[in-house]
């Protein structure tokens, strides 16, 4: 799945269409590299969002809309100072180049129409959001690029701005079909890389879709090939880019075991019909695909120092777990000594003076065992010195038993809170991890005694049957719902024996129908430990059978169990997402 040339052909069409001719009306920073511009033109409303993100750079309309800092940083500033009113002359891609271009037209201090132009370039880790004006001179960027970080271009304010050329590629948009030909002759390898590494603004995917419209091996040299196939697959990349020149886009995503496997801005002939969903936009698929991964991306990065504090407090209650269970299980030999004790007191009392060892049969065993002695010492102070081992041995392992429990206690608590990260969404959600690490002793709250406000709330899904079903994602939230939130005939969900979300489903008094039964079960999978496994057992029953909670891990009177498999694991929010609201 590539943002390649063709995925921005597309989006460039639509935004053409959509707010050339438009005024930018508000113009924000939501992140730290990304922007969002709302237009208004023919009496509607566009929002264009655009991300510089090295892990995930993209560009898409939407009707979303993003919180913004209360303070915007300067480079909205200054945008606001020079584009804020000003009216979108065009829309453009050099070539086939990942780069979109707005061109803006808009009134100086002296109040002459005068243009400017927003780029942004979507090149993995050197992607960038680019202001200059009409003399190619740069304005200010998103990110600045300095000589020491980039020999090929410096993006610095009063720099001239220019495309950089890194590699020797044809644009497969002006190409005519005699230096196609030429092109794939030239260098003899695989059909799909001479299609993707001789043309710009291809991707893997596509060069093989154009392999396979070819009917040719996508693996097989292009040297090796019969006139035919070369023929064949001329003939299918330049039909492929006649498409794309009279902008016949197909947005659609292919799925393999119910996850997105591909997506691409034509059809993808080379999977099946019925793994492929078609959208009615470019941007409209990008949104959906991206702003989940957008948003788990953001929030894993803001999540660092939380997840770095909990691992290392894991790893060492590990290691302190595998010491203890060690030290454990060297008490296990206590019995040994007080039956050497007893065996002593009960036959030493014919024992030679110096004598080393002592053969004596085990009334518990019927077997006759030697019982090493100190030969300075006499059988009394022999069984003596035994008594007093078994008697340290056991003290340490009632110590061990209490501790060993304890540090495995702390360690569910840990992985738990792993999980709670993994499934946060919102920035709010790791304010309240962060309380309960602080609760527990892991961080030190900084500025006194004073908490920061909690406003994470649970899950709220309702089932397909209308039932609400809340979803704790964290501990607190966890407690929150099962002992004061649900009542004593509601149904309480979790993943068996394994950190994870606690599931509350309000019935009212109704009776819970069976699909409701299984859309809990499957979010209670989802949203625990065991979401990449095969299958997970699910503990299911009524909160009045609930009796009490340690960090994770319920005590209960009942146990039934559930079987959720990965398929239906997968697809619970296709089934439950577009009923998906916060909780009131």
């Amino acid at each position: 799945m590539a943002f390649d040339g063709i995925t921005i052909a597309g989006i460039v069409k639509e935004m053409d269409e959509k707010i050339t001719g438009g005024r930018i009306y508000k113009i924000a920073q939501p992140e730290k590299d990304e922007l969002l511009l709302t237009i208004k033109n023919n009496g509607g409303q566009v929002r264009v969002l655009m991300s510089a993100d090295a892990s995930l750079p993209l560009i898409y309309m939407t009707d979303a809309n993003k919180p913004s800092p209360m303070t915007a940083p300067n480079f909205c500033m200054l945008l606001r100072k020079h584009l804020q009113n000003g009216r979108i002359i065009s829309v453009t891609q050099p070539g086939l180049e990942r780069i979109v271009k707005l061109e803006l037209e808009h009134l100086n201090e002296m109040g002459d129409i005068c243009r400017k132009y927003l780029v942004i370039e979507l090149m993995g880790k050197h992607s960038n959001i680019i202001f200059y004006d009409d003399k190619n001179m740069i304005v200010d960027s998103i990110k600045h690029i300095s000589g020491m970080v980039s020999s090929v271009r410096e993006v610095l304010p009063g720099r001239e701005y220019f495309i950089p050329q890194t590699q020797d590629k044809l644009d497969p948009m002006r190409a005519n079909r005699e230096e196609i030909r030429e092109n794939f002759e030239k260098n003899s390898r695989p059909a799909f890389k001479a299609v993707y590494l001789g043309f710009t603004g291809i991707s893997p995917c596509i060069a093989h879709e154009i392999c396979y419209r070819a009917n040719v091996d996508s693996d097989k040299p292009t040297g090796d090939m019969a006139l035919e196939e070369m023929n064949a697959l001329v003939d299918a990349f330049w039909n492929v880019f006649q498409d794309i020149k009279e902008g016949d886009f197909r947005p659609n995503v292919v799925y393999e075991n119910k996850q997105p496997n591909e997506y691409a801005a034509i059809s993808l002939t080379s999977y099946e019909e019925e793994q492929t969903i078609y959208y009615d936009s470019m941007s409209e698929l990008l949104e959906h695909y991206y702003s989940e991964k957008n948003l788990v991306t953001r929030i894993r990065q803001r999540s660092v120092d939380l997840r770095r504090i909990v691992q290392t407090a894991l790893e060492r209650n590990i290691k302190k777990y595998d010491l203890q269970v060690k030290q454990l299980q060297d008490t296990e030999k206590r019995e040994k000594y007080r039956v050497y004790g007893e065996l002593l007191n009960a036959y030493g009392y014919g024992l030679e003076s110096g004598a080393k060892s002592m053969e004596a049969l085990n009334y518990y065993t019927n077997e006759m065992i030697t019982i090493p002695l100190d030969e300075t010492l006499s059988a009394g102070e022999n069984a003596k010195k035994y008594f007093d081992k078994y008697q340290k041995l056991k003290r340490t392992n009632e110590a061990l038993t209490t501790l060993t429990q304890e540090t495995k206690a702390e360690i569910e608590h840990l992985q738990s809170v792993n999980t709670s990260l993994d499934i946060a969404l919102k920035e709010e959600d790791l304010v309240q991890i962060k309380e309960e690490l602080i609760v527990s002793g892991y961080i030190r709250r900084k500025g006194g005694n004073k908490k920061e406000k909690i406003t994470s709330k649970p899950f709220h899904y309702i089932s397909s049957d209308g039932f609400d079903i809340y979803v704790g994602k964290n501990n607190l939230q966890n407690e929150e719902l099962t002992f004061k939130f649900a009542t004593g005939n509601d149904w309480w969900f979790h993943a068996k024996g394994i950190p994870g979300s606690h599931v509350i489903v309000k019935t009212n008094g109704a009776e819970m129908t069976d699909r409701a039964y299984e859309e809990a079960g499957r979010l209670a999978a989802y949203y625990s430990q065991a979401r990449g496994q095969e299958k997970v057992e699910i503990d299911y029953m009524q909160k009045k059978n609930v009796k009490t909670v340690l960090q994770d891990f319920i005590v209960v009177e009942v146990v039934q169990l559930m079987h959720i498999t990965l398929q239906a694991i997968l697809m619970v929010h296709i089934v439950l997402d577009v009923n998906y609201k916060e909780r009131e």
